[in-house]
């Protein structure tokens, strides 16, 4: 049995928006959520969505809460980078609707890649997708996960 907190997002999803612009989020994904279970999408600047599910928005919002009102440059990001995001969940069928904006940034019209990254994943066009899968030339595989200390 999986537990909250405790859902690991791995794996690659390829799915289609319905005709009301809704993407499935994959069940694996889900199991351990209930449907009201409030998930971020962002915009990322490598021009995918990123989203946090409901325990990284809790880590999200402790550091957010610790900011100082009178730190003007804190307050600046979080209304940049709130003004962008949307919270959503899912229905019963695990479907959710994201806004023109977010699918626009990441280039989505009709198809759409889940990537999961453990603890939280990310909506990629399959032609940015593609671009992230194909090698970069330098660091290999290896080299990157002696830097992550993996």
């Amino acid at each position: 049995m999986v537990q909250a907190g405790k859902t690991a997002y791995t794996g690659l999803f390829r799915h289609t928006l319905d005709d009301k612009g809704r993407l499935t989020i994959p069940s694996e994904w889900r199991a351990a959520h209930i449907a009201e279970a409030t998930f971020l999408a962002t915009p990322h600047p490598d021009g995918y969505i990123a989203v946090l599910p409901p325990e990284e928005v809790d880590t999200l919002r402790a550091k957010i809460a610790a900011q100082k009102l009178s730190d003007s440059a804190a307050q600046k990001f979080a209304a940049q980078f709130f003004s962008k995001t949307q919270s959503f969940s899912y229905d019963k069928t695990g479907r959710a609707g994201f806004t023109a904006e977010l699918l626009k940034h990441a280039g989505i019209e009709k198809d759409a890649v889940l990537v999961g990254s453990l603890t939280k994943f990310n909506i990629y066009s399959p032609a940015r997708w593609q671009q992230e899968e194909t090698p970069a030339t330098g660091e290999s595989s290896g080299d990157l996960m002696r830097k992550l200390d993996i």
